[in-house]
């Protein structure tokens, strides 16, 4: 397994020709370009503009990868009831909608009879992965890449199963 070394997140998109999908499946994330964002949700219960603008190089990725004909779906596994991190990441979604990432949300009791992968992910043209390993408390701690077809097929296999249940994020409630 390779943790280190990986391409930075936007050469990999900057790549990507026709689909980007990413497949979330932990209920909490312990990221450190989150954390002042988090901190600030929890305190206030809203996205402010500051947090827009902290977004604001994610944002312009998901937009130049859709305005170059780019795909990108995303698909969440969560506990319900959600987590505190599950109800801020929901709260903040919009925004990843409205730069044109489609959303979709499926409560972990429906996944149960899924076969998925062990670890987040993000599926690229599919020819490429970018596993996401985290620690227990959610901490990123590296990347892995891989092409093997078996894989990819897996993969996505499970993200399409996951997005044919999941709830379209407007339609999601917490």
């Amino acid at each position: 397994m390779k943790l280190s070394g990986a391409p930075p997140f936007s050469e990999l998109i900057g790549d990507c020709r026709q689909s980007a999908v990413h497949l979330e499946m932990r209920d909490a994330y312990s990221v450190a370009s989150e954390a002042d964002d988090f901190a600030e949700w929890q305190k206030l219960g809203r996205i402010t503009p500051e947090s827009v603008e902290r977004r604001r190089p994610w944002l312009d990725l998901v937009r130049k990868a859709v305005s170059r004909g780019v795909v990108m779906r995303r698909a969440r596994i969560v506990s319900m009831p959600v987590s505190e991190y599950i109800r801020y990441e929901h709260a903040g979604t919009y925004l990843n909608v409205e730069a044109g990432e489609l959303v979709r949300w499926l409560p972990r009791t429906e996944a149960a009879t899924l076969a998925l992968p062990g670890a987040d992910l993000w599926l690229l043209d599919d020819r490429l992965i970018r596993f996401g390993h985290f620690s227990g408390d959610g901490t990123a701690i590296g990347h892995e890449l891989n092409r093997n077809p078996d894989v990819l097929r897996l993969c996505a296999n499970a993200f399409e199963a996951v997005w044919e249940r999941g709830t379209p994020h407007d339609e999601f409630t917490i």
